[in-house]
């Protein structure tokens, strides 16, 4: 379906199975018919391309307002707008908001963001006032779109190009990692910081750092978040 359809289709659970769904025209169920043999079609209604918006909703976490740019913040909170674009995190996920709620409660200083994304925990340590902001990310798409986003909610974020998994890692008062159990292990003794948040993997999950120690562990839905600091 990638290769079929590379901007985008749809993942619908259908009783206990999994239903692709593709928008497309008549080329496009041709396509379906000679690669899988056949397809089910059906004309759908107007404004089906900005669906998938609706997986895209706002949220309050550690006194801010994070969401889409389609949506309206309110005006008695600051607020970080992300547009998700081609890179992960708008700030719904239930570890973007574990990782907000843990910076919205450290000292302030300087911030790493490793696997950036999108950029919003990056402008979101910015908009709680701590600076200076390094956002690193192995993607050059996650990197422009972190800078364009940093640019729109008129904070500053250094955003580059690195991999955390191999690179050397810049020292920063703060660490905060949103990615996965195995690059999140992958920075244990490669961290130069005072503290760290890691998160992205379920609660099952428990990812260590040499040097630290567990010092608190938040969860929702079934995904946790660890605040790292030194033993």
């Amino acid at each position: 379906m990638i290769e079929l359809f590379p901007e985008g289709f749809e993942e619908l659970d259908t009783d206990g199975a999994v239903e692709l769904v593709a928008y497309t025209s008549g080329d496009g169920e041709e396509r379906l018919w000679r690669t899988f043999g056949g397809a089910n079609a059906a004309d759908v209604e107007s404004g089906w391309e900005d669906r998938w918006r609706d997986f895209h909703r706002p949220v309050v976490v550690g006194g801010l307002w994070i969401g889409p740019p389609w949506e309206t913040p309110p005006g008695n909170l600051p607020a970080v707008v992300i547009d998700p674009a081609r890179a992960f995190g708008t700030g719904s996920h239930p570890t973007t908001r574990l990782c907000v709620e843990l910076l919205a409660e450290r000292p302030r200083g300087g911030v790493l963001d490793v696997g950036c994304g999108s950029g919003v925990l990056a402008i979101a340590a910015a908009r709680l006032g701590h600076g200076p902001v390094l956002a690193i990310d192995d993607d050059p798409v996650a990197v422009e779109t972190t800078s364009a986003n940093a640019v729109a909610n008129g904070v500053e974020v250094d955003a580059r190009v690195l991999d955390a998994t191999t690179g050397e890692l810049p020292a920063a008062d703060l660490v905060v990692a949103n990615i996965a159990p195995g690059p999140v292990a992958s920075l244990s003794g490669r961290v130069r910081c005072a503290a760290a948040v890691t998160s992205g993997y379920l609660v099952s999950d428990a990812p260590s750092l040499a040097g630290f120690a567990v010092a608190e562990r938040r969860q929702i839905d079934g995904w946790a978040a660890d605040l790292h600091l030194p033993e």
